[in-house]
């Protein structure tokens, strides 16, 4: 009976494991001309939206991007592909780089 129990907990809260990436974040659409272009789910880009692109992570999921520096943070919702920089692993929206108090690139936590 016991055994059952623990088996029934492990599968009940496995489900809701939160898997983080730390990494660093830059942030797009600030005079590069990408504000209203489509992006790759094919809206159209809006820096002033709380938005960001992922390589992996599917287009309209939400994930918690989070400074490290400053421990601010901000749910932004994926709507492209990004970024193709080297050691970078999520590209921000100019509007989500402010909230978490980013300028330029940032090391952060991603869940």
């Amino acid at each position: 009976m016991l055994r059952t129990t623990l088996i029934a907990a492990a599968l009940c809260c496995a489900s809701s494991i939160v898997h983080a990436e730390t990494c660093t974040a830059s942030q797009y659409g600030v005079g590069d001309g990408y504000h209203g272009k489509r992006t790759a789910s094919g809206e159209r880009f809006n820096t002033h939206a709380l938005t960001a692109a992922h390589k992996t992570k599917g287009f309209g999921s939400h994930v918690t991007v989070t400074n490290q520096a400053n421990g601010r943070s901000v749910s932004v919702r994926i709507t492209d592909r990004g970024p193709f920089v080297r050691g970078r692993c999520i590209d921000l929206s100019h509007a989500a780089a402010n909230a978490i108090g980013m300028g330029g690139t940032a090391k952060v936590m991603v869940q």
